[in-house]
């Protein structure tokens, strides 16, 4: 919803308070990288289903996928038909979907975290008010998921009575604000401090954690010659793991062929949820920055893994 159509809708909201995201927070990368986040996990969740999401703003509001994404996460069925037409019974539903909702994040209509999210909101497709909800649904059904840390928007308040309206600017945030401003990492990491090192010296320290991963993997008759490439599609880093770790990882857990980015995304989000699972430090590092082939983060996850197993 653009700021033109969020000052509009006002007048259906009339007597209460309205936070309008303005245009220019919108275009900021932390936000989308967000929402493609948060789109990977529900459409990962649901692929079972069949259900896929394209737009957070256009998919959510009519309250299928919640009503779906609870009896996945939650075990918990709602009774109300799958597929609602009309306005009237599709709120309806969402108001059915967000009351079990509520009591399965153990919120009630009193709490902070509740009142950022309601029926007409989410009906009305507000961005603002869907991606909070999304947030939280995440935090409590899958903690471990990575999400973009100091995401924040610059939204307009707008209250609007019958003597006008009043508004103000103040800046909320999305997601979790870490102290350094940065996703959480440290400044001390291994890994930050290697790159700001000559050439032939990271080479030295690559080739060091490429000699670990090979030892580890020759059992399988698999080498690995170029770390952020081999590693992008999750397969080898989950094989690693299996072998490190000392467990099997189903195949049909992750796609041992994967075919696109999502599947590759899944992959390494499988990843990395068996890593913290494992109490394997990862922390600060997105399932992207691996399928992008980011070396600082690929080398982030394979030291990990170096530093905990380097004995075995």
């Amino acid at each position: 919803m653009d700021f033109e159509q969020g000052f509009e809708a006002t007048a259906s909201f009339q007597g209460e308070r309205r936070k309008i995201i303005q245009p220019t927070s919108l275009n900021d990368p932390k936000l989308a990288k967000l929402k493609e986040v948060l789109v990977e996990w529900i459409n990962s969740t649901l692929k079972s289903e069949h259900i896929v999401v394209q737009s957070l703003e256009e998919d959510i509001y009519d309250g299928l996928v919640l009503h779906h994404l609870l009896r996945r996460l939650g075990d918990v069925h709602v009774e109300v038909d799958d597929i609602a037409l009309t306005t009237t019974a599709q709120m309806r539903k969402l108001e059915l979907v967000l009351q079990a909702l509520d009591q399965k994040l153990g919120l009630s209509s009193q709490d902070d975290d509740a009142a950022k999210w309601n029926v007409k909101l989410l009906h009305s497709r507000d961005l603002l008010a869907t991606l909070h909800l999304l947030v939280a649904m995440v935090k409590n059904f899958q903690p471990s998921l990575p999400l973009p840390p100091n995401v924040s928007v610059e939204v307009v308040s707008l209250e609007v009575n019958k003597s006008g309206i009043k508004s103000d600017k103040q800046i909320e945030y999305i997601t979790s604000q870490s102290e350094d401003g940065d996703g959480g990492s440290n400044k001390d990491d291994p890994i930050d401090e290697l790159l700001k090192l000559d050439a032939h010296k990271i080479a030295t320290v690559k080739k060091a954690i490429l000699h670990f991963v090979n030892k580890n993997m020759s059992s399988l008759r698999l080498q690995v010659v170029d770390v952020e490439q081999q590693f992008a599609d999750g397969v080898f880093l989950l094989l690693l793991i299996g072998q490190l770790e000392d467990f099997f990882i189903p195949l049909y857990e992750f796609y041992l062929s994967p075919n696109g980015e999502s599947e590759m995304l899944h992959n390494v989000t499988l990843a990395l949820d068996i890593l913290s699972d494992r109490e394997v430090q990862v922390s600060g590092i997105n399932p992207e920055d691996i399928v992008s082939q980011d070396v600082s983060a690929t080398l982030k996850v394979l030291y990990a893994l170096f530093k905990k197993h380097k004995n075995k």
